[in-house]
């Protein structure tokens, strides 16, 4: 039996990002206070970029200045593409956690944070030094980190230097972002078989988009890798409106509990409340 504590993050922000109907704040709000109750590690519940890039996040601000945090040990995540969203997040203390998309394929980064490689490190290292300062920590998403569309190189030792120069930066989380679902199972199983062991102080998770047909090979391949940290989306909603046309959805967030519960991995979710925030989001992304 698999032991270890399973962390679930669950990403509404994700989910409502590339929603083409934009979503009432106070209906976010009713969403998110409900899946603060489900159990879940984190939620990744918005971001603080340039709402003419993501109008649908652009009242993140407001949600979190309505939400009830109180009594949940569910931590709080935000986006941010940059220091000036760093900044922003910075008023809110119940956010915990700032989540950074640095993407391995320069194409890739262009397009999702108007920002170059070079650039991208610069920011991410004055993120880190304001995270530290107001008590916050930084998670590393490194994005299209199994392959990219647009003709960049890629290999798997391209993802593990950039996982490297993390490290030397001092992140403690990385998470492996499959952003357009990409990857295959044996390049999950083979990356983190590599960077679990190599950087122990660091906490590797995995943000897998994927098809159905797949989705059950790359989750047992992050398990058997030895990975803790889960991303996903009720209903599979989701992908990044900065990619391509063509959104592959994140990992379905009921798959993934349905699968732990199968291969009798302990999670602490609440079902009664999880099944309330399923008709949430039912109603929501329909």
């Amino acid at each position: 039996m698999y032991m270890k504590p399973i962390k679930i993050i669950e990403c509404p922000r994700d989910a409502m990002q590339g929603w083409p109907k934009q979503i009432p704040t106070a209906v976010k709000v009713a969403y998110i206070n409900s899946l603060l109750r489900v159990g879940f590690d984190t939620l990744d519940m918005g971001s603080f970029v340039s709402p003419k890039a993501i109008p649908q996040m652009a009242d993140t601000a407001e949600v979190l200045s309505l939400i009830n945090t109180a009594d949940t040990h569910t931590k709080l995540l935000t986006i941010v593409a940059n220091l000036r969203g760093a900044e922003a997040a910075m008023a809110f203390n119940s956010i915990n956690y700032l989540g950074f998309p640095f993407s391995i394929s320069p194409t890739f980064q262009l397009r999702n944070t108007n920002s170059t490689m070079q650039d991208s490190m610069e920011r991410v290292a004055a993120i880190q030094q304001l995270c530290t300062t107001h008590q916050k920590q930084l998670v590393i998403y490194l994005s299209m980190g199994f392959g990219n569309p647009y003709g960049d190189t890629y290999n798997e030792t391209v993802l593990l230097d950039w996982a490297a120069v993390m490290a030397q930066m001092g992140i403690g989380i990385i998470s492996l972002a499959d952003t357009v679902g990409l990857a295959t199972a044996d390049q999950v199983k083979q990356a983190l078989e590599v960077l679990i062991p190599k950087y122990p102080q660091i906490e590797f998770g995995v943000h897998l988009h994927s098809a159905q047909s797949n989705r059950a090979a790359k989750l047992q391949a992050a398990l058997d890798a030895g990975c803790q940290r889960f991303d996903g989306a009720i209903g599979g909603i989701g992908g990044c409106p900065m990619a391509q046309n063509d959104l592959i959805g994140n990992m379905d967030t009921s798959f993934m509990i349905d699968y732990f519960k199968q291969q009798q991995i302990p999670i602490a979710i609440e079902e009664s409340v999880f099944e309330k925030s399923k008709v949430l989001s039912s109603q929501i992304f329909s």
